[in-house]
């Protein structure tokens, strides 16, 4: 069957426009079509208009602007006979039955036999869609259910008929899955699918119990957050998130089509509060705001509506008892009225889940995975169960004469998922347990875990082998924080390597790689003026960070998410770099005072040298990597981080993250055959008259307000290391007289009050001081 190589999406609607940009950051060619709007002179105009709204949308649904440049606009009137060129036509239109059926018929008549057609519906069962079309059509045909925004929810729902061609159905997983980085879950028929038909459950029984039990939202959200693994918005701040005028749409379509014995029946209820919030234009973030707002006219304080009253008044924190806010078990057994709401709505929404098991996911495995991805659970149904217990659950579902789920029966006093001999087993419907299976090309480090246990470990990094004569290192702190432990295992790591091993992988499973260096250490140093101890950190860096660089062995960066300051700094200095598509790379030391101290000052000039781009001579390297570091700039994309010259040209990018530890892997493994360490560079840097030249662009910034006072005072200082110090022209800087640059002009800048205050009110707040 042939491959994907150009897909259309029909519909530049949120949805429609945000799945073609995902398409194009795959590098996919792909063709953007929508109505032809009266009155207007450019019948691309909607498509046109979908594509220049992405490029200034925050956050971003491109990748990079490069990203855009494969999207072509077009209209279904005039080019639709241009989907011949394609081989999957999306559509994302408005969630009319009669509009779908009508743009399929016309479709059929255009399309080659054998071209993939989908639909992203979320209330239109796949049956229904399909009912009028021709036998190949309904062959050609699923649905693909993607969640908002396409570009960062990972989820993709793919549901298929008893006619639609498997063959057909699995080549557009795998694109999906390889391409455009989405889990695919395989749902059933049925209204809603998984994420939805449980979310929406749990959100209106969130909302129902809370209003019955005359909680504020602040307590409401408190418990249905971090205790249950949910995302810190909690519900009100979620409902506020996605909209809340979409609330009654789902509520009505869930009711329209859930048979009549469904439990969904019995919560959803008609709510006035909501009614007048939407009508008076409180539909959330989207709008004058929601259960949250801001009260501009008071001094932007954040406010919260009364949920009784109907009335906003100042928002106040919602502390929980200590035991309750870290346990969903020692939560739900409280006996306060925190416990009674977790309880109200989990007791109900668990069984809920377990009801739909096997009729909307084969297996829990599914249900899971939805609800994990879909709406950003840390556990799913099935594993929030095994952590609370479910012979408890049952017992109180029992004592309240609730109906106990097959699936809950089955699993009588043991639990839902277990491990043996090192492997993952998951309760079938059939009641037997069977090993939780990886697809092709998924290497896991949890896995890993079961199985084994660590080569080496420190209080922040541990190491793992992951076979085939490759070691894996991971950080483990808060943060994944840089601190003496890690450097520690790091230099054990390259000692083992040596001895035992072919290659070194640095991957976490994390959902960031990096945040740098552990700052709280620098400035509990500095505050005791224990200088000699700072400038020993930052010497032990350096050198553990050049060992992993001329190690005689492969070292592969594997970064996904946050790769700051000393994360980034590592990956710079790694043989070959496996990121995430979503990673987010920068050298940020300036934004708090300092600079980059572990090597990247002298990386980042040695890739505009080697760069293609970089025009000859020693200043254009030097005025490209002082902009990128002056101005802490971090990629949002791993695509932006290759313009950003953290990424080298032949450094790999994975869309999928299950696949990252794989492919870095696989990187690691070709790099071992007959490797050599890469030569120290040699520098020829501009000296004092390209310093005065990065100087005079900062105050030109000064005069503008843009720099801060002591913008410049750091600009100065990175200026010094660029230019070579007090090196001249012809003279060839080293790279250990790069490194020296960087720990003398870090130390002098770590002395200055003002840095300090930098650093504190970062630790405190998370936000840069601007100083």
């Amino acid at each position: 069957m042939a491959e994907i190589k150009k897909v259309c999406v029909i519909g530049a609607g949120v949805m429609g426009a945000g799945i073609a940009a995902q398409v194009a950051n795959s590098g996919t060619p792909v063709l953007l079509l929508d109505i032809v709007k009266p009155g207007q002179n450019d019948r691309d105009a909607v498509a046109k208009g979908a594509v220049a709204t992405m490029l200034k949308t925050e956050p971003a649904p491109f990748m990079s602007k490069a990203a855009a440049k494969l999207v072509e606009t077009g209209n279904i009137e005039d080019h639709l006979d241009r989907v011949a060129e394609c081989d999957w036509v999306l559509e994302a239109i408005i969630e009319r039955l009669d509009l779908k059926q009508s743009l399929y018929q016309r479709l059929d008549k255009v399309r080659r036999p054998g071209t993939a057609i989908s639909s992203n519906t979320s209330t239109i069962p796949l049956g229904k869609l399909t009912e009028a079309m021709s036998e190949g059509f309904k062959r050609d045909f699923l649905i693909t259910h993607w969640f908002n925004p396409p570009r960062y929810m990972r989820l993709l729902e793919v549901v298929t008929s008893s006619e639609t061609d498997p063959a057909l159905a699995d080549k557009v997983a795998a694109f999906c899955d390889l391409k455009l980085g989405k889990t695919v879950v395989r749902a059933k028929d049925t209204p809603g699918f998984i994420a939805n038909r449980i979310g929406t459950f749990w959100m209106q029984q969130a909302v129902v119990q809370a209003m019955e039990a005359g909680l504020t939202i602040e307590e409401a959200d408190a418990v249905m957050g971090k205790p249950l693994g949910f995302p810190s918005t909690g519900v009100f701040g979620l409902l506020d998130l996605v909209g809340l005028d979409l609330m009654p749409h789902i509520n009505a379509s869930m009711k329209a089509t859930l048979p009549p014995d469904d439990a969904f029946h019995a919560t959803a209820r008609e709510l006035p509060l909501i009614e007048k919030m939407i009508a008076d234009g409180y539909t959330g973030r989207k709008g004058k705001g929601g259960f949250y707002r801001i009260n501009k006219t008071a001094g932007k304080v954040k406010e919260s509506i009364g949920l009784v009253t109907g009335e906003y008044q100042p928002s106040s924190k919602t502390t929980l008892p200590a035991a309750a806010s870290k346990d969903a078990r020692a939560l739900m057994a409280s006996g306060d009225k925190f416990g009674a709401y977790a309880w109200r709505v989990m007791g109900p929404t668990l069984a809920y889940a377990a009801s739909l098991v096997p009729a909307i996911s084969d297996n829990i495995l599914g249900v899971d995975e939805a609800m994990r991805l879909g709406f950003n659970w840390k556990w799913g149904p099935f594993e929030l169960l095994d952590k609370l217990g479910p012979k408890t659950v049952v017992d109180r579902l029992k004592a309240e004469g609730a109906a106990i789920p097959e699936m809950l029966a089955k699993v009588g006093e043991g639990t839902f998922y277990r491990i043996e001999d090192g492997r993952r087993l998951a309760l079938g419907t059939d009641g037997a347990y069977t090993p939780v299976a990886r697809a092709p090309g998924v290497l896991s480090l949890e896995d890993i875990k079961l199985a084994s246990q660590p080569v080496l470990k420190t209080a922040s990094a541990a190491a793992w082998d992951i076979g085939d004569g490759v070691l894996c290192v991971e950080f483990t702190g808060k943060m994944n924080a840089f601190d003496e432990t890690v450097m520690d295992l790091l230099t054990k790591a390259v000692a083992l390597v040596k001895k035992d091993y072919k290659a070194l992988v640095v991957y976490t499973d994390a959902q960031n790689f990096s945040a740098g260096a552990n700052l709280g250490l620098a400035l509990f140093a500095a505050n005791i003026a224990a200088w000699g101890e700072v400038e020993r950190l930052i010497e032990t860096g350096q050198r553990t960070f050049k060992a992993l660089k001329y190690a005689p062995f492969p070292v592969v960066t594997a970064p996904a998410g946050l790769a700051l300051g000393g994360g980034c700094e590592i990956c710079l200095q790694s043989d070959a770099i496996v990121a995430h598509a979503e990673t987010y790379m920068g050298l940020v030391e300036c934004g708090v005072g300092v600079l980059p101290g572990w090597g990247g000052c002298g990386e980042m000039i040695q890739r505009g040298v080697t760069s293609p781009i970089t025009p000859k001579g020693p200043m254009p390297a030097v005025a490209k990597a002082f902009e990128t570091i002056s101005t802490a700039k971090v990629s949002k994309s791993a695509a932006e981080a290759r313009e950003l010259m953290f990424l080298r040209p032949a450094d790999q990018i994975v869309m999928n993250r299950d696949r990252l530890l794989f492919d870095a892997k696989a990187r690691a493994l070709e790099l071992a055959v007959d490797y050599a360490p890469p030569p120290k560079p040699e520098f020829r840097l501009p000296g004092e008259s390209g310093k005065v030249a990065m100087e005079g662009v900062v105050a030109g910034y000064r005069k503008t307000g843009v720099a801060t006072p002591h913008d410049v005072v750091v600009a100065d200082a990175l200026a010094t290391v660029l230019s070579g110090g007090e090196a001249d022209l012809v003279d060839i800087v080293s790279e250990d007289k790069m490194l020296e640059l960087e720990r003398t002009s870090f130390l002098r800048l770590l002395k200055t009050p003002a840095t300090l205050a930098r650093v504190e009110h970062m630790l405190e707040t998370g936000k840069p001081l601007r100083n």
